[in-house]
């Protein structure tokens, strides 16, 4: 069940909001589990009873690592919950890969491939795995008490707000936030705000966009088109097309589960920043999927060794980050190769921060960025490692066989879509501060205020309208990060 599907906004959401603030507070933690595991279920009906069991042993583990007095026994227990859940993504998510790779190279050897049927990826799951870690260490490090029962450690990992796409939540943000949290209309108000912003990006935007990404890469790996019939141009507006699909789309998607937090009582930290205005990729990384780079820099960058190393290990964590990044989005060789570029442009970065090369003008770091970004980008949409390569030689050479044109695809609508999705990506009017309404509701209240908050929230139903009647006129796209 995606937040952009009218089942969610007219079904679902109004009846548990309903339910959730009928009840007394000490009972709206329940009322949100069950809402949480049925909005699961709906998805993945048999998935989400390993999902309650994969949890439990968290659960009892986690009381056990914690009350242990001895530290390697500690060890020992966080290494075996650790495992037990990474194993579970390993073979939900990279068994289909390791078979398919195993038997290309019995193929080559003249042996008999392995039988194998191939495993549904359960949704979400390489964000509630990396949820159940974050625990798991947390209480092992001491930074936070271990869940006052199972059902408040179950609500952790499964509340539906940023269960399937995110922001990745880590523990010690919000274990404070399960046991009590405070609700007020403002802040309900602002969750309304933010839910209809984060789904005006996706359905206004994002999937207008699609239809450009779609028609020069080919919407499904079955029916992938050949880069060699597109010109350059149209390879160069499918580039910029699906990099303003991808970040509309899922910044989109982590607005909408912020705003569903704030209408729950619950704050989730920011997952975007206006990535695409960076100065280099490093600042990139500041500003894009945040929760996941927090999480990768705490979790493993640090354990790791973090910047306190000899120069060549930093460089080598670098890589080992954005590797393992890379093939955390995706069980393939396309997004191994996307990780391998950040980690190498990272490097050097590195390398070249303490040199003494003129700095670039800021319109033209920002323009190096996005490219290299983009050509990045054209690894993780292309459908394999021989597409990929295509589309960038055509957007580097052009093709002599090129038979679709800008012309056909490129309609007023998309034109006008486009233009707009770059200037809220690349205009600083537009940063996080200008719709997010950080300080409506600080201060004292005056009629001006008053004003500005009515037009604001007429704004909002306006965009909601739109959104629905947008959303029964034309085809569904499910978010993009749901394949991961």
């Amino acid at each position: 069940m995606a937040f952009s599907s009218v089942l969610f906004l007219f079904g679902f959401l109004p009846l548990v909001l309903g339910f959730y603030y009928l009840v007394p507070d000490r009972f709206r933690n329940a009322v949100a589990l069950v809402a949480s595991l049925a909005f699961y279920a709906w998805g993945a009906p048999w998935f989400v009873l390993v999902l309650i069991l994969s949890s439990w042993l968290d659960y009892v583990l986690a009381g056990r690592i914690r009350s242990s007095a001895d530290s390697t026994e500690s060890k020992r227990l966080l290494a075996l919950a650790v495992g037990l859940n990474l194993a579970m993504l390993v073979y939900c998510k990279y068994m289909n890969f390791f078979v398919e790779q195993a038997n290309t190279i019995a193929a080559a050897v003249g042996l008999e491939p392995f039988g194998w049927t191939s495993i549904v990826l359960p949704i979400g799951i390489s964000f509630f795995t990396f949820q159940k870690i974050s625990y798991l260490v947390d209480v092992y490090r001491r930074q936070s008490q271990p869940a006052a029962s199972f059902g408040a450690y179950l609500l952790y990992v499964v509340l539906f707000p940023q269960l399937i796409a995110g922001p990745i939540v880590r523990y010690h943000d919000v274990a404070s936030q399960i046991r009590k949290r405070s609700y007020s209309d403002e802040q309900f108000l602002i969750g309304t705000w933010r839910f209809t912003i984060g789904l005006a990006k996706k359905v206004l935007i994002a999937d207008t966009l699609a239809v450009v990404a779609d028609a020069a890469f080919g919407p499904t790996a079955e029916t992938a088109v050949d880069p060699m019939q597109l010109s350059c141009a149209v390879a160069w507006l499918a580039a910029v097309s699906y990099a303003m699909q991808l970040y509309f789309d899922f910044s989109g998607y982590s607005d909408m589960a912020i705003g569903l937090g704030k209408m729950l009582g619950f704050d989730f930290l920011e997952n975007f920043n206006q990535p695409y205005i960076s100065k280099s990729v490093t600042e990139f990384w500041r500003r894009w999927h945040i929760s996941l780079s927090n999480w990768m820099r705490e979790y493993l960058y640090v354990p790791l060794g973090g910047n306190r190393v000899p120069r060549w290990r930093l460089y080598a964590n670098l890589w080992i980050v954005f590797l393992l990044s890379g093939f955390w989005h995706g069980a393939s060789w396309n997004f191994l190769i996307w990780g391998a570029i950040h980690g190498g442009i990272l490097t050097a970065e590195r390398l070249t921060a303490t040199s003494r090369l003129p700095s670039w003008p800021t319109a033209l770091a920002i323009l190096r960025t996005f490219c290299l970004v983009l050509v990045a980008w054209v690894f993780f949409r292309a459908w394999d490692l021989t597409q990929a390569v295509q589309f960038l030689g055509v957007m580097a050479c052009g093709s002599a066989a090129a038979s679709v044109t800008v012309d056909e695809l490129m309609t007023p609508h998309i034109a006008f879509v486009l233009v707009v999705a770059v200037v809220l990506s690349f205009s600083p009017l537009f940063s996080r501060s200008y719709y997010y309404l950080d300080n409506w509701a600080i201060g004292p209240k005056s009629r001006a205020a008053g004003l500005r908050l009515a037009v604001r929230y007429a704004f909002s139903l306006a965009l909601l309208i739109v959104s629905a009647t947008a959303l029964m006129s034309s085809r569904f796209h499910p978010f993009i990060y749901f394949r991961f």
